[in-house]
């Protein structure tokens, strides 16, 4: 799978280009009689919608995408680029992202809204009318850049509200009993109930049957071996001595390895020792909340920079990218998960008691 922003705007464009006439019907539908638009910046949906209806609108990110110069755009590759070339990388990935997909998107505005084609950048029409961007990320994960206009926010992630009756900075929880029989089991942190999202029998056996296992999963990532991929991730686990709940893998059920289908992260990550995934900014966000080691095997896209932000933040070791990870490789990185849970349960707690959304609601209430 090709990485950085072409192999991700060329991903983007198969997926949406025999969806996007449907979809812009959807959109244009449902928005019709909307008081407010918010969509992200890729493809400018939000600004169609504004120009045919009149409504404002905003733009959302999953991941930091405004231009700074403290970082590179998160589907660049390279950990810094100096603060010159860190900013001009927004602006190379921007002008990728709209030479790819513009030509398709003004047929689109002129087939289905009615509305001539744009010139220029949208990217740049958003900041030169300052539209408000919510970022769905957490300050803890990624600091806010010093160099971020006003009219950017860094909400906090946009999680499920937690439960009434978990911990928050006024009502810290309680330590734990070094007299309990379940203190080497992760707690559940707040977040979804779990008797909302039950976990499949065999799981829930498999979990009660012994000590936390790992999780490895790689989402919606299909390795382009995923039977040697599987393999590699069984012998990674028999080296390191630990159970693992697996999915998406072709792996054989055992006393020691789970197979699981589709499953809530966030019932099942904080039962986990740790959890090996690909880096998306979901997953990433799942774990890291849960409060456990994560362990980043990135295939594209923005995977590097979430695999490097874990390990900064020292809740994980650095990234193994897909294509080197082996039984060895993947084994060393599972043996040192105990050099991460103590920053990773720190960190942790503080996410589960985040108002991601709470702050964006109050920040379009607000606006």
């Amino acid at each position: 799978m090709r990485s950085g922003p072409l192999g991700f705007v060329r991903g983007f464009r198969a997926v949406l280009e025999p969806l996007a006439a449907e979809l812009v019907v959807q959109a244009d539908d449902a928005c019709a009689d909307a008081e407010l638009v918010l969509a992200p910046a890729l493809g400018a949906m939000g600004r169609h919608l504004h120009e045919r209806y009149g409504m404002p609108y905003g733009i959302l990110q999953f991941q930091p995408s405004e231009p700074t110069g403290e970082f590179p755009n998160p589907l660049i590759p390279s950990r810094t680029l100096g603060r010159v070339g860190n900013r001009a990388s927004f602006a190379v990935v921007e002008r990728l992202g709209w030479l790819m997909l513009g030509r398709m998107m003004n047929r689109r505005r002129g087939q289905v809204l009615g509305l001539r084609p744009l010139r220029g950048s949208p990217f740049v029409a958003d900041r030169r009318d300052r539209v408000p961007v919510l970022c769905g990320v957490s300050p803890l994960v990624v600091p806010r850049p010093h160099d971020w206009p006003d009219y950017v926010h860094l909400t906090g992630y946009w999680r499920l509200p937690p439960d009434p009756d978990s911990p928050t900075p006024d009502k810290p929880a309680l330590p734990p009993d070094p007299d309990s029989p379940t203190r080497d089991k992760p707690a559940l942190p707040p977040g979804p109930d779990p008797t909302a999202f039950p976990l499949p029998p065999d799981v829930a056996a498999f979990l009660d049957d012994g000590p936390p296992p790992v999780f490895v999963g790689f989402g919606s990532m299909v390795p382009d071996e995923p039977d040697a991929v599987a393999e590699q991730v069984v012998v990674a686990l028999r080296l390191a001595g630990v159970r693992a709940v697996v999915q998406g893998l072709p792996v054989t059920a055992s006393a020691d390895v789970c197979p699981v289908g589709e499953v809530a992260h966030e019932v099942l990550f904080p039962r986990m020792a740790a959890v090996v995934h690909h880096g998306g900014a979901g997953a990433t966000a799942a774990g890291l909340a849960a409060g456990v080691p994560n362990v980043v095997c990135p295939f594209f896209s923005d995977q590097p920079f979430w695999g490097r932000r874990v390990a900064a933040l020292g809740v994980g070791p650095p990234p193994l990218p897909i294509r080197a990870l082996s039984g060895r490789s993947l084994a060393a990185r599972l043996l040192a998960i105990s050099e991460y849970r103590e920053n990773a349960a720190q960190l942790g707690g503080l996410l589960r008691v985040e108002h991601g959304v709470k702050n964006a609601v109050d920040l379009i209430e607000g606006s």
